[in-house]
C-alpha cells in the first residue's frame, strides 16, 4: 500500500478526533513527514518569500552511514554556503569550513521536528484540502487552523509518495501569506551529488578530522533561571532553558523556548547595559515578530512565529519568580 493511502487514512482519523474534541490522539502520521525529511535523499531549489522579498537557495540532502548531511547555498544576494551534519552548522568562510553553531534539532525547511508536534491536535484543527502539484510532484495539502487568535494558520504540502514536505505557508490576518517556503525544482532519490560530502570530511586538518565545536558552544548551559511568563497562549510548553553567549552581547543571556506543536516562542533576558539599541520596540520579518522592552534593570526580548499582539502579551507577563 502506498504511503499516501496510509498517511491520509491516519490523518482523517486525527481530524475526526479533533473535531469531536476528544482526548488528543497520537500524531504518528506526521512523524512520517519527519522521517522523510531526515531519511530521503533529494536536491533542489526552494524560495523563501516574506515582506515582498524573495530569497532563493539550492539544497542537497543525503544520508550516509555516519548520519545525514545537508548543503545549503544561496543563489541570490551575498554568497553563502552552509553545511549541516551531526547537530552542527558550518559556514564556508575564506575558503575554509568554519564551525559556527550547534543545534538542538533540525528546524529549517523542509523539516518538522517531532517535539514540535506533540500538542498539535490540542491547538489546531486539521483539514485536508485535496491534492495539488508542487515542483512537478503531487502533494497532499493540509491546513492547520488555530483554535484562538494568538497564533497563525499553517498550510503544508506533502509529497504523496515519499512524505517529503514540499511547501509550507504561514497565513496572517485575512489569510494573507506572512511567509512561504516552496520548492521550485526538486529531485527525490536517484543519483544525488555526494562529492561535497567527501570533500567536507577531508578538510585540511590533521587526521582529516572536522573542526571541534567552538568554546562558545560549550558555554551553552541548561539552567533553571527562575524567570516565568504567566500569559503564554494555551498549549505552549517549555522545550529548553539555557544560559548562552550571544554575538554583540556583553554578558551571557538567558533563553527560554516554548512550542505549541507548529510555532515557537523564545524569551531572552539580559542585564540592561543601556546601549542605544536597548529601547522598547516591535519589529517583524515575515511571520516572525520581535518585541523588546526594558523592565527594571533587565532587557527582555520575545521572538516568535506568532502575531504581534501575542509576543507583546507574553513579554508583559514575564517576571522573576525566584530559583
Amino acid at each position: 500500500m502506498k504511503l499516501f493511502v496510509v498517511f491520509c487514512g491516519l490523518l482523517l482519523a486525527v481530524v475526526a478526533n479533533v473535531y469531536a474534541e476528544e482526548t488528543p490522539v497520537s500524531l504518528d502520521w506526521l512523524e512520517t513527514v519527519v522521517f522523510a525529511g531526515h531519511q530521503t535523499d533529494y536536491s533542489g531549489v526552494f524560495v523563501y518569500q516574506y515582506d515582498n522579498r524573495v530569497e532563493t537557495s539550492n539544497i542537497i540532502h543525503v544520508t550516509e552511514a555516519n548520519g545525514e548531511y545537508e548543503k545549503l547555498e544561496s543563489l541570490d544576494g551575498p554568497k553563502r554556503e552552509i553545511i549541516q551534519h551531526d547537530g552542527h552548522v558550518w559556514n564556508y568562510i575564506n575558503h575554509k569550513m568554519v564551525l559556527v553553531d550547534s543545534q538542538q534539532g533540525h528546524s529549517g525547511f523542509p523539516f518538522l521536528l517531532p517535539e514540535q508536534l506533540s500538542a498539535l491536535s490540542a491547538n489546531y484543527q486539521a483539514k485536508l484540502l485535496g491534492v495539488e502539484r508542487v515542483a512537478g510532484y503531487n502533494a497532499q495539502v493540509i491546513l492547520f487552523q488555530p483554535k484562538d487568535n494568538l497564533r497563525y494558520t499553517h498550510k503544508i504540502w506533502v509529497h504523496t509518495d515519499s512524505g517529503l514536505l514540499l511547501k509550507a505557508v504561514v497565513l496572517g490576518d485575512k489569510n494573507q501569506v506572512a511567509e512561504q517556503y516552496a520548492f521550485t525544482q526538486l529531485q527525490i532519490g536517484g543519483k544525488i551529488d555526494r562529492s561535497w560530502v567527501r570533500e567536507f570530511n577531508s578538510v585540511g586538518l590533521p587526521g582529516k578530522s572536522l573542526p571541534k565545536p567552538p568554546e562558545a558552544a560549550k558555554d551553552i548551559t541548561p539552567i533553571n533561571s527562575g524567570w516565568v511568563a504567566d500569559t503564554l497562549p494555551s498549549g505552549f510548553k517549555k522545550t529548553m532553558e539555557v544560559k548562552r553567549p550571544m554575538h554583540g552581547k556583553h554578558a551571557p543571556v538567558t533563553q527560554i523556548v516554548f512550542s505549541d506543536g507548529l510555532s515557537a516562542i523564545s524569551i531572552f533576558i539580559e542585564p540592561n547595559d543601556e546601549d542605544e539599541d536597548d529601547v522598547d520596540g516591535l519589529s517583524s520579518r515575515g511571520a516572525v515578530n520581535l518585541y523588546h522592552k526594558v523592565v527594571d534593570k533587565n532587557l527582555i526580548t520575545v521572538v516568535g512565529e506568532v502575531p504581534p499582539h501575542t509576543v507583546m502579551q507574553v513579554l508583559d507577563s514575564v517576571r522573576y519568580n525566584g530559583k
